[in-house]
């Protein structure tokens, strides 16, 4: 979206346009989704966090400053709740553990969705930390400036960060057999 228009929809959102709220939602649903997922590893807690980060969105639309982007701003409330509902699941532990249910999915036999299961139980053997900068950067197809104005963190750091997380997650795969020696 250029940015006159998405200056355009963030005023009509301000002054309480419902058409524009609702083509905010429909334009980045989708990434808020994606990139929340692979933050949680559930798709019922990315559900939350997408909801949440919009509800957010829309009570502080009128602190927008258009020097950023909508996009980059959306994002950054979207890994701010999703590293907050993180801690949160730290705090808490369930009473009891209910293995995922299966029932009613067709079986995933492909190589491919078994190797998308492995990468993301691999994604969330890392800390939250490497995990937004892998998200953002290679699910996300965020740059290293977007990163640093999502995250709040200098052009180096989230460099620096990338390449921590990259060493992890190829150690991890290694140890998990999905890459070879």
């Amino acid at each position: 979206m250029d940015k006159d228009r998405e200056m355009a929809m963030v005023a009509d959102c301000q002054n309480g346009n419902k058409k524009a709220m609702e083509t905010l939602v429909r334009e980045l649903q989708k990434p808020v989704y994606n990139a929340a997922y692979r933050m949680m590893g559930s798709a019922d807690e990315a559900a939350d966090v997408a909801q949440t980060t919009f509800l957010k969105v829309f009570e502080n639309i009128d602190r927008f400053d258009p020097k950023y982007r909508l996009f980059s701003w959306t994002y950054r409330i979207a890994v701010n709740t999703a590293l907050d509902q993180l801690k949160q699941r730290k705090r808490t532990k369930p009473l009891e553990q209910a293995p995922e249910s299966t029932m009613g999915l067709p079986q995933e036999t492909t190589a491919t969705s078994q190797l998308s299961a492995e990468v993301q139980s691999t994604l969330m053997e890392l800390s939250d930390d490497q995990r937004s900068v892998i998200v953002l950067r290679y699910f996300s197809d965020c740059s290293y400036q977007d990163i640093g104005r999502i995250l709040e963190l200098p052009e180096k750091t989230v460099k620096s960060r990338l390449f921590t997380a990259r060493r992890q997650m190829k150690r991890k795969l290694q140890e998990h057999g999905v890459l070879s020696l």
